[in-house]
């Protein structure tokens, strides 16, 4: 059989696509892909062999594979074997046969980056829900539709999984979808067969190395999102400011680039079609001077930091792609943030600032910490770890954004999982040295303990690295812990 034919049968209703081996029953499609963190071309063929066990009747596999496969589809000769160039494209296009998302009825935006991807997405959300539009969310945080949300075990969930997603957003009448998307779905072109109206690039910094390997593997992998996947004709809106971002902005001539910066436009020396001037930046929020287009507008936000300026003009940058008009942006002026980015706690005077943030990378560090100390805070207390079985190189760097950005550091465990957390901290220790307060304990409801006795009014305190997550993963079991409940507690 063609895949071509296998296609129509899909949309047909007469076989389903199935990634997963354990799943694939009698007349189902088995899509054979390459383990997903192996780095490696073709798939195992133990998972191709239980496939064929339970009865599946179609077997999409690599062509290269051809060789370590043949003897499998001998011995099982009543499925079909079907050779393709890519079994991750092919799977996606069988998905959007099967769920009927080949073509939605709204645009989807992918939003992608190492930092700000849950900020823009959640911005992007709020602008389209002001101007009375149905949205639907895939991110980091959770996965939200109309009448439905749900905790996200991934930033970007899998092909299959993505493409019924979308078709619930269909059919529960959302009218715009936005996705995070991250380096590890595009690496493995989980969103494939989804065609994106706009992409959005934030920025690129290190994280992820212990997967991509180096910074250039790890910005090809997210250029896939603007240069390889389609539709050709969508909006792609590029941070100019970003080395990386100026990089694919040459990869791509049309995109839409934005910037923000503390000169008006004309003395900026910018050329991003999309610029605002940071004409104020404090602990009350951003007001931003827009110019795009020979148009120019002004927007008060409640968003604090510099960063933040970055993250609306992305969203603003698709939204202005996709139609919307500089009147629209308005809209923003009511957005008050997200759970776990730059999270203002409540604290006993308005001088005060405590902030609970997900930043786990040396730039999101520098970022967060830059951001309150240009606020106008006095002194600043970060408490931070790193997580563990994860990118052992980027340890260090964390601890030197801390010793550069703040005046006392509290040192303490992330998710450690299989790791042991003195050790991760031994590793974070160099980073720190020559800083003239820091602080070490393991325990983390004893260090955010610790920092609230150290706060002074007038101070800001960034508690770093979880943000969110409603949970520490110590060992490989996942224990409750919030670090905005544990320092409402703390404080009351």
């Amino acid at each position: 059989m063609r895949f071509e034919e296998l296609l129509q049968k899909t949309a047909d209703g007469k076989t389903a696509p199935k990634s997963d081996s354990r799943l694939a029953g009698p007349g189902d499609t088995f899509i054979a892909l390459p383990p997903a963190t192996a780095k490696k071309e073709l798939p195992d063929p133990s998972f191709v062999r239980g496939a064929l066990e339970n009865g599946a009747g179609f077997i999409v596999y690599p062509a290269a594979a051809e060789d370590s496969l043949a003897g499998l589809f001998r011995q099982f000769p009543g499925s079909s074997a079907i050779p393709v160039d890519d079994s991750a494209e092919a799977l996606g296009k069988l998905a959007a046969a099967h769920f009927g998302t080949e073509g939605l009825p709204f645009p989807v935006i992918a939003v992608t980056g190492t930092n700000g991807k849950t900020t823009t997405a959640y911005i992007l959300e709020h602008l389209f829900e002001s101007c009375g539009k149905k949205t639907g969310v895939l991110g980091t945080v959770s996965y939200r539709w109309p009448g439905h949300s749900e905790a996200a075990p991934l930033t970007t969930p899998g092909c299959l999984a993505l493409h019924g997603y979308l078709a619930e957003m269909r059919n529960a009448g959302a009218e715009a979808a936005i996705m995070e998307v991250s380096s590890h779905a595009l690496d493995q072109n989980r969103v494939a067969g989804i065609r994106f109206a706009a992409a959005i690039f934030t920025n690129l910094t290190q994280d992820h190395l212990d997967y991509h390997g180096d910074m250039e593997s790890y910005f090809n992998a997210k250029t896939k999102l603007f240069t390889q996947v389609p539709d050709a004709g969508k909006v792609c809106a590029v941070n100019c400011a970003d080395p990386y971002g100026k990089r694919l902005a040459a990869i791509c001539p049309s995109a839409l680039t934005f910037e923000a910066g503390f000169l008006p436009h004309e003395k900026s020396g910018s050329k991003a079609r999309l610029y605002a001037q940071i004409e104020r930046c404090d602990t009350s929020g951003l007001t931003l001077l827009h110019t795009f287009g020979g148009q120019t507008w002004r927007m008060r936000s409640p968003l604090v930091g510099e960063h933040n300026a970055f993250n609306l003009l992305g969203a603003e940058a698709a939204a202005l792609g996709l139609g919307f008009s500089p009147k629209d942006m308005k809209g923003l002026e009511g957005f008050r943030g997200v759970p776990g980015r730059l999270e203002r706690i409540e604290a006993h005077d308005a001088d005060t600032g405590i902030f609970v943030d997900y930043a786990h990378t040396p730039d999101a560090l520098d970022h967060a910490l830059g951001a309150l100390r240009k606020a106008g805070f006095g002194r600043i207390i970060a408490v931070f770890g790193c997580g563990g079985d994860r990118d052992r190189t980027k340890r260090p760097l964390m601890g030197k954004a801390v010793r550069e950005g703040a005046d006392i550091a509290i040192l303490t465990s992330d998710n450690p999982r299989t790791e042991d957390p003195e050790k991760i901290m031994d590793d974070v220790m160099p980073g720190l040295e020559g800083m003239r307060e820091v602080h070490r304990e393991a325990d983390r409801r004893k260090a955010l303990a610790l920092a609230v006795k150290l706060i002074k009014p007038g101070d800001a305190l960034l508690v770093a690295g979880k943000g969110h997550e409603p949970y520490q993963i110590i060992g490989k079991t996942k224990y409750p812990f919030s670090d905005q409940q544990i320092l409402k507690e703390l404080l009351a």
